[in-house]
């Protein structure tokens, strides 16, 4: 059977939220980042890692008592990619990684494993991105022989770049669900989604 771990990358800056870390915004009475975590050790069967750089200590306070793996990106305020540098260096051996963001709380653990069901129905050689209409959605899913594409460019590490310089390595996996879609970045995306949470609440 094919084992999945998870790479989930909580190392930003989070400028767009001005005077708050996203990450650590309440979602259903927990920090952001726990409810993202939880959704992965829900949906994987291997080790979920997770990519600190800014506030990295809050971050850890935030994720205790989980049963995760930490990995330190130094490179933080270089940007994502470096951060998944970090993460495909140090996470433990799978046959599959998703590598996903820390600011998706409206993912669920059955987004996850439909997204893996489609990957394994897929190319399992390639990294399946969801995709609708245009846009490309995370989590990533890596296949262990890709592990090491991802680390070759040393000045621009991880997927956009290889899958844009070479297509054929990736696959476009059709999602409907909006999470795969949707991070939050600003104050106001924040906003719409707690008031899209509080709705269904209600229903």
């Amino acid at each position: 059977m094919d084992s999945f771990g998870a790479i989930i990358l909580a190392a930003g800056l989070s400028r767009r939220m001005e005077a708050q870390n996203k990450l650590l915004l309440p979602v259903g009475g927990k920090p952001m980042i726990r409810h993202v975590v939880e959704t992965y050790l829900a949906a994987v069967d291997g080790q979920v890692c997770v990519v600190t750089g800014f506030e990295a200590d809050r971050i850890k306070v935030a994720l205790a008592g989980l049963p995760i793996q930490f990995v330190r990106n130094a490179e933080y305020e270089a940007g994502q990619p470096f951060s998944v540098r970090a993460g495909l260096l140090e996470a433990p051996d799978a046959q599959h990684h998703l590598i996903g963001l820390g600011d998706q709380p409206q993912l669920t653990a059955d987004d996850l494993r439909a997204l893996i069901a489609a990957h394994l129905a897929a190319d399992v050689q390639k990294i399946s991105i969801p995709f609708q209409d245009s846009t490309r959605g995370n989590p990533i899913v890596v296949p262990c022989a890709m592990r090491a594409r991802l680390l070759v460019n040393q000045a621009n590490p991880g997927c956009g770049n290889l899958t844009r310089a070479n297509p054929e390595l990736a696959q476009h996996i059709p999602m409907p669900q909006p999470g795969f879609f949707n991070d939050i970045d600003t104050p106001a995306a924040f906003t719409a989604f707690e008031q899209m949470t509080s709705q269904r609440a209600m229903t």
